[in-house]
Formats: C-alpha cells, sequence, structure tokens
C-alpha cells in the first residue's frame, strides 16, 4: 500500500537521489548533485516556489516516488494552473498505480479548491512510457507545444 503526503525536509535526499536518477534515465543527463540538493532545499523552505509531494510504502515507510508542483498564474481565467514536474517513481513500484495515485492527489486538490483552474506537465516527446500514462489518465497534449531557452 503507498501512502501520499506532502514532503518535509526530512525527505530532501531521497528527492534529490531521485531527481539525479530521472535525469540520468530520460535524458542521459548527469546533474550535478549539490546543485540539485540546494534546489531541493530551496523549494522546501520557499513554498512559495513549489511544493513536493511523496509516495511512501506504509509497509516500509520508504519513500517510493515523488514529484514536484509548481505554479503558473494564468490571467485567462484568473486562477493558478498547476504544473507537475520533477516526476520519479522507483522503478520497482512502476506499474503500480504509485504515479496515478499522486496524480489523483493533485487532481482532488484542484477540484477542491477555487484558486486552481487545472493540471499542466510537460514530457519528452520520446517518453512513450510517460507518454501513454498520462494519456490513461485523461490528459491530452493536444494544445500546446513547447519552447524553451535555457541559459546554460
Amino acid at each position: 500500500m503507498v501512502q501520499i503526503r506532502i514532503a518535509t525536509e526530512e525527505d530532501k535526499d531521497f528527492i534529490a537521489a531521485f531527481q539525479v536518477k530521472m535525469a540520468l534515465e530520460t535524458e542521459n543527463l548527469s546533474l550535478d548533485e549539490e546543485t540539485v540538493n540546494e534546489g531541493v532545499m530551496h523549494v522546501l523552505r520557499n513554498p512559495e516556489k513549489g511544493k513536493y509531494f511523496v509516495a511512501t510504502d506504509t509497509e516500509t515507510n520508504q519513500v517510493v516516488a515523488s514529484l514536484l508542483i509548481t505554479y503558473e498564474w494564468s490571467d485567462w481565467r484568473n486562477k493558478l494552473v498547476l504544473w507537475i514536474q520533477s516526476v520519479y517513481v522507483l522503478p520497482e513500484y512502476r506499474g503500480k498505480g504509485v504515479f496515478k495515485m499522486l496524480y489523483n492527489h493533485i487532481k482532488s486538490w484542484a477540484k477542491t479548491d477555487n484558486s486552481i483552474a487545472g493540471i499542466r506537465l510537460y514530457v519528452d516527446k520520446t517518453n512513450r512510457n510517460a507518454i501513454e500514462v498520462y494519456r490513461k489518465l485523461g490528459m491530452n497534449g493536444d494544445h500546446y507545444l513547447l519552447f524553451e531557452w535555457m541559459n546554460e
């Protein structure tokens, strides 16, 4: 059984390690661990930047997944849009509905909070497994293309 909760500073090492693994797995990108640790702590200490959620195995109390919610202001809707980012599920917990539980937790929050317009996420277009999961949850990627410029 898995339980969803808001992350605390005690979860920082799991979350940071998950981010390093996710970047390597999905983009073959090696992240600087110190930078990631500082980035995770920055969010945990500055809730206006975002909010981490974790899934824990209730039998072992192990953190098995995490995601980050950040906020976008929609002037069209005069409400917040929640962005799901930094999703990672331990390989042995994939295919068991853990992300679905995380997503449904966020969706429930969005449905009960009148200040939230909806949920968005972005996905690497080569990540077919994730795209299929998102489609099965009723999300669609038909409206927008994501463009970016990163100052690296």
